[in-house]
């Protein structure tokens, strides 16, 4: 397969960790993918309230159709909440788009019976488990176990960090029945084969999960022309209205 261009879109207005994203994604991509890590300009720093992705939204959307238009092949939305992937795969053209939590979501329902997702606050319960209701698969779900820590702290004191991991992961398995355990946020990145080698299930870092699922679309599209369907959910808005409206698409032209 040729050259796959992807761009890690980091979805707030949060850059320090930038380049400790991409060197640590870059012992899992393929060799032949060529890895961008961008953050969005202006916004919150977190997406931990709905209002914040609301904010972050037209920027999401914004970078998926400059990602098209500069030439990349994939973006990955990194935010395990997904936010705003149907409206982005919906105004974009020829390029995939894909998100970590739908990402790991059906990795883990393949690993295993049951999966648990570890996060960081109760807040974010609601809204992921809509997505597992949207993704098909609520009889998968056997928990959503808590932290109590917010986005900007999981590497602040990472043995705090993994202790409280280790403390619902257990719960989650010997509770809940979990065969699988996802790591329910981006930003819980490299602490998974610690945690795999202590409790003998696949534990997913789901920004790994992202970036594997995106390189397995673009080899399907390229080697079987499968991608994502036009006809309903996908369907593209109308290139009139758009341009009537003055809304097309965001003041970027066409890809």
């Amino acid at each position: 397969m040729g050259k796959k261009r992807i761009l890690f879109l980091k979805a707030v207005a949060y850059s320090d960790l930038n380049p400790t994203i991409r060197s640590y994604l870059c012992q899992y991509k393929d060799n032949n993918t060529e890895l961008e890590v961008r953050s969005l300009d202006t916004g919150p720093k977190h997406l931990e309230y709905q209002y914040y992705q609301a904010i972050a939204g037209n920027g999401i959307l914004k970078e998926v159709l400059r990602a098209e238009k500069d030439g990349f092949d994939a973006v990955i939305i990194s935010c395990f909440d997904d936010p705003f992937l149907y409206p982005a795969r919906e105004i974009s053209r020829n390029i995939v788009v894909t998100a970590p939590g739908e990402a790991s979501m059906h990795l883990a329902a393949v690993l295993g019976n049951q999966f648990s997702v570890i996060v960081g606050r109760d807040k974010w319960i609601p809204q992921m488990k809509e997505n597992v209701h949207r993704y098909g698969l609520l009889s998968k779900l056997a928990s959503f176990r808590s932290l109590g820590m917010g986005v900007l702290e999981f590497h602040e004191n990472e043995e705090e960090t993994v202790r409280r991991m280790k403390r619902e992961i257990r719960a989650a398995i010997e509770t809940d029945r979990a065969e699988v355990i996802i790591l329910g946020c981006s930003m819980q990145f490299g602490f998974y084969e610690e945690l795999q080698k202590e409790f003998h299930v696949p534990v997913i870092d789901s920004m790994v999960a992202g970036l594997k699922h995106t390189e397995y679309l673009l080899e399907m599209k390229e080697k079987a022309g499968w991608s994502f369907s036009r006809r309903g959910l996908y369907e593209r808005p109308p290139e009139d209205e758009m341009k009537e409206w003055k809304i097309e698409p965001y003041g970027l032209g066409t890809p």
